[in-house]
């Protein structure tokens, strides 16, 4: 397992900075060089946002080194969804310690159980990244949950990773649009459509 010391933002305005991550092996942060790359991706493609003022949900965020990785380098908010309760306390110490608190929001809440999207959470989101436990079926569940709950802006992106050793994802009524392995990961670019 990766300590706070090793887990670090990559770029953007909380560059260097320490992420704290969860002790034990209940979650699997995203590795620095595949978050890196997934990074690139999202700044080069032609079909990618850019992440300048977008509203961004991390589903399954364990650490929330996505959801953070994507406000350092200019994201407006994000929603950190996550039920265990050592991952969120480790999420609200790092929006402690960068200084996030107008920017960001934990959900305790199952991203295979989301429900409508409340009011009170604004606009839609225009990226979503999804780092579930692998070999357990649950992006299908989690696309259903963003769109039957009114999650989404009509172009949002979903980022879903899952076992680099598993079958090739099924998402009916999405688009891949780019798929990468970054070693035992296996990264989906999706839209609806």
């Amino acid at each position: 397992m990766l300590d706070a010391a090793t887990m670090r933002i990559i770029a953007g305005m909380l560059k260097g900075r320490a992420i704290r991550t969860p002790e034990g092996r209940n979650t699997r942060p995203t590795s620095d060089r595949a978050r890196e790359s997934l990074f690139n991706v999202l700044a080069h493609a032609a079909w990618a946002p850019g992440l300048e003022g977008v509203r961004v949900i991390d589903a399954f965020a364990g650490s929330g080194a996505l959801g953070f990785e994507a406000i350092s380098r200019g994201a407006a908010f994000c929603l950190f969804v996550e039920t265990d309760a050592s991952a969120r306390g480790c999420i609200r110490d790092n929006v402690e310690a960068f200084q996030l608190f107008g920017n960001t929001r934990i959900h305790r809440r199952s991203a295979t159980d989301l429900g409508l999207k409340p009011a009170g959470l604004g606009a839609h989101f225009d990226l979503v990244f999804m780092d579930p436990p692998y070999a357990q079926g649950l992006v299908p569940l989690a696309l259903d949950q963003l769109v039957s709950g009114q999650w989404l802006s009509p172009e949002a992106l979903v980022i879903a990773e899952t076992g680099s050793d598993e079958a090739a994802l099924e998402a009916p009524g999405w688009s891949i649009l780019d798929e990468r392995t970054y070693g035992a990961a296996r990264v989906y670019f999706l839209r609806r459509g």
